[in-house]
């Protein structure tokens, strides 16, 4: 038979890893840098580089059968519901990007970089 301290060494390190594996199954919606490379046209004539930020993550999501009064309502065509929110930009802030341009000229464009992030109705739209 083990020892206690080998038990107990064991249990420690069972924990620790249970205890990891949990930690990234927490929903969570975050920023996440990106580098973004602009030009002002497709020959390049003025560029630059600036790190953006994304929101990347998981939100929750469920599925379960309908209710009776939903069903009821659909026809009894609609006989599971399902909810989830999808990893959003909740708002966005302007950032200025320096310009390189051919001839040693220097210009200035404004972008838009997520300021804050948020699990919200997921639905389709452009930013």
């Amino acid at each position: 038979m083990e020892s206690p301290s080998a038990l107990l060494l064991c249990l420690l390190v069972l924990a620790v890893t249970e205890g990891q594996g949990q930690e990234t199954a927490i929903p969570g919606c975050h920023l996440h840098p990106f580098n973004v490379t602009v030009r002002s046209d497709r020959q390049g004539t003025c560029q630059g580089s600036h790190v953006a930020q994304a929101c990347v993550g998981h939100c929750e999501s469920s599925a379960f059968p309908s209710r009776y009064s939903v069903l009821v309502a659909s026809g009894y065509r609609h006989n599971i519901t399902s909810v989830s929110q999808c990893c959003t930009i909740s708002s966005l802030k302007k950032v200025k990007v320096w310009l390189q341009c051919v001839g040693n000229r220097r210009g200035e464009l404004e972008i838009f970089t997520a300021r804050a992030c948020q699990c919200d109705m997921c639905r389709l739209s452009r930013y």
